[in-house]
């Protein structure tokens, strides 16, 4: 039952009960996911009059206070270059993509002035996040992802992007969901546009092996050759199950976009999400539909 006396709805996608033009948030069946997705294909909304965004302003928001850590790991193998915070029920929102030729996108209003980031925040304004490094760009999700600050990454020689925080207390430090990219290094084989599917796998078990609790349990989603932006690229996704203590969550799907990007080294674009957040799966195309090289 509600607070209104009516039955709770069943769960699925609703209107975002804060009222954004677009978005709809997931009800679990007893409350509201962390984050707000564009309604699109894929989503199917259903309607509710419990849930009227204008009679339900949506999840509490609550402040949090910053913790400097030393060290950073979000799977085994990684160390930290920076300071993270520590995300209490933030609440956050992906932007939605318009049709426009600059592929731009509308971004919900930042949180209020009681409440702080959980990381570094992007500029005022931003709809895509330009890695000049790597060759590409792709666009920024809105309200609630953080540029990525968090060190770097074994397979890419510099990383840009965007995280946020999904379990700040694992055996080994944070787990996040991120959205990032760089220049590959120069030892996982790529000799040209013919090496992406080896290299691309090659970059799979990197990320397999340093970033995810072990043992765990790969299935392979997509393992397909790409054109983007009229560049020749191969993308790999995967999901992974593990049953391992002290993580909220189960699994994760992850996937690696690699791009000929007309310079030595290909851009990888790395995306993973864990289950704990799956209803933010759609996301991952409508990435990849939105990468350009530079």
């Amino acid at each position: 039952m509600t607070s209104t006396g009516q039955p709770a709805p069943p769960p699925g996608w609703y209107a975002d009960p804060d009222g954004a033009p677009g978005m709809v948030r997931w009800w679990n069946g007893d409350g509201w996911s962390d984050v707000a997705t564009p309604a699109g294909p894929g989503v199917a909304v259903q309607r509710s009059a419990v849930h009227a965004p204008q009679q339900f302003p949506g999840p509490p928001r609550t402040t949090w206070t910053p913790a400097p850590q030393p060290v950073r790991s979000r799977r085994s193998g990684w160390i930290a270059a920076g300071v993270i915070g520590v995300v209490v029920a933030v609440v956050l929102a992906l932007v939605v993509f318009s049709g426009g030729d600059d592929d731009a996108v509308a971004v919900r209003d930042p949180a209020p002035s009681g409440s702080q980031p959980a990381g570094p925040s992007f500029a005022p304004g931003t709809v895509r996040i330009i890695d000049q490094e790597a060759g590409i760009a792709y666009p920024y999700l809105g309200t609630g992802w953080f540029e990525y600050a968090l060190g770097g990454m074994v397979e890419t020689t510099s990383v840009a992007g965007q995280y946020f925080t999904t379990q700040d207390d694992t055996p080994i430090g944070v787990f996040i969901a991120q959205v990032t990219s760089g220049p590959v290094v120069n030892t996982f084989g790529y000799t040209g546009p013919t090496s992406l599917p080896s290299t691309t796998a090659a970059l799979a078990d990197s990320v397999r092996l340093h970033y995810y609790p072990a043992p765990n349990e790969r299935r392979i989603l997509r393992d397909e050759p790409r054109s983007v932006d009229g560049r020749d690229a191969h993308l790999l996704e995967f999901q992974l199950a593990w049953d391992v203590e002290g993580y909220d969550a189960s699994g994760e799907r992850a996937a690696l976009l690699l791009i000929d990007v007309g310079r030595p080294a290909p851009a990888l674009l790395y995306m993973s999400i864990p289950n704990t957040h799956a209803e933010l799966y759609g996301v991952i195309d409508r990435l990849i539909e939105s990468v350009d090289v530079l």
